[in-house]
């Protein structure tokens, strides 16, 4: 799980800056209008799913994504919730995202988020009965968004196929936690134990990397 992260991560970055590089001489990006949906590759490492959609209209980008049945236990939480043999499910995570085009493969984007966490036993089943505590959080933050079309001078299907690497700072804000932690009586250490509000990247840090792949479709001008 550690070593498919890590890849993630170098050709995230490997693909932010090779489109940042690829922008070329032409300007028509600057007044079109498109229309991408992408996929998720790291919410499926976390056995997930998520979607996106972009609308672009000259140098606005607009998004909104949706994530469902994040799931994170073992190397993949926190040494403390590891610790306490507890797993993290996130059943869903959503927002927008409005941005600014700086050049035709490059984006970056201010966007307001909200997070489901639940957290379980790692060994039990992630039923309303098995779980210990549940809450929202809210992030705000900004991202660094490539869209790179390898086939975009095709005149056929391949046209729109697309990659859409990204770096985004997302830290939690808000929460529906009081004070931001639970304390509960953990059966599996037989002691109190704490549930702290977390964060919604990498090893629940504010940093996410993602690699998105999709479809990029033109929108036709009127008149």
């Amino acid at each position: 799980m550690e070593q498919k992260k890590q890849l993630l991560v170098k050709a995230a970055i490997v693909l932010l800056i090779a489109a940042s590089v690829m922008n070329g001489q032409a300007q028509a990006w600057k007044t079109e209008k498109r229309a991408n949906v992408l996929f998720g590759l790291s919410q499926v490492v976390a056995h997930g799913f998520n979607i996106e959609g972009n609308y672009i209209s000259k140098r606005l980008i607009i998004d909104y994504s949706h994530g469902v049945s994040l799931e994170f236990k073992g190397n993949t939480v926190t040494s403390d919730l590891r610790r306490q043999g507890i797993a993290v499910k996130m059943p869903w995570t959503t927002g927008f995202g409005v941005g600014y085009r700086i050049a035709e493969w490059i984006n970056i984007r201010v966007e307001p988020k909200i997070h489901r966490f639940e957290f379980f036993y790692a060994n039990e089943a992630q039923t309303k009965s098995n779980e210990i505590t549940a809450y929202n959080t809210f992030s705000l933050g900004i991202g660094i968004y490539g869209n790179y079309r390898p086939f975009k001078r095709k005149n056929n299907f391949l046209n729109g196929l697309m990659l859409s690497p990204s770096i985004r700072f997302w830290p939690t804000v808000s929460s529906t936690l009081k004070d931001n932690k639970f304390t509960y009586f953990n059966k599996q250490t037989s002691s109190n134990e704490e549930i702290k509000t977390l964060d919604p990247g990498i090893g629940f840090t504010p940093i996410i990397v993602n690699i998105s792949v999709g479809y990029s479709f033109k929108i036709k001008r009127q008149g």
